[in-house]
């Protein structure tokens, strides 16, 4: 919900400051890759990960990602003026994945390359599929398999499928361990070389 002042909507320019203004909130055990972005009104629960060349905008609303939830490589994250966005616990949201301005359940798989828009609401222990699109106010139920481009609810996930989801999460908690402990260092290639006269 949008701040008010006096019980009026702040106008853009005071949404700007009070989200942008905001310094993002991180948990001590996160992982947040170097070339990650986070901006304004930002919080990272405990265990969480976001991972390379991620953005998460919080301009004008804000960005909350649960605990033990991953954001991985390439995603983009935003806001509108009426939704924030709101990424439940256990959730895996694939590379190259846009939220915006949506709600996701706890222990949800979102794909590789899938698009959810403003007002969705992912219910918990469901799939959105690589590539899908789920429009602008869709309401997904929990347990849902959603495919497509635009999407639908192909099928009730079995309960062995839905048990299965926190898996994906439990295995970017393990891993962003071995990040922050310096285990895994990524490869920089090194600078040019001076030419020797």
């Amino acid at each position: 919900m949008l701040p008010t002042v006096a019980g009026i909507p702040m106008d853009i320019d005071d949404r700007i400051l009070y989200f942008a203004g905001s310094p993002p909130i991180v948990a001590d055990n996160c992982y947040v890759a170097p070339n990650a972005t986070l901006v304004g009104d930002v919080t990272l629960c405990e265990s969480s990960s976001i991972w390379f060349q991620s953005v998460l905008r919080a301009d004008l609303n804000s960005i909350r990602v649960g605990p033990g939830s991953n954001v991985q490589d390439g995603a983009v994250v935003h806001v509108s003026d009426d939704h924030p966005t709101l990424v439940g616990a256990r959730v895996t949201v694939g590379h190259s994945a846009v939220l915006h301005a949506c709600t996701i359940g706890d222990e949800v798989l979102v794909g590789m390359n899938s698009v959810i828009l403003d007002g969705a609401e992912i219910g918990n222990r469901s799939i959105i599929g690589a590539n899908a699109l789920v429009t602008a106010g869709t309401k997904v139920p929990p347990g849902s398999l959603f495919l497509g481009s635009p999407g639908r609810v192909i099928r009730t996930l079995s309960h062995d499928e839905q048990e299965g989801l926190a898996t994906w999460a439990e295995r970017y908690i393990t891993l962003a361990k071995a990040y922050r402990s310096g285990k895994v260092q990524p490869y920089r290639p090194p600078g040019p070389q001076t030419p020797v006269l």
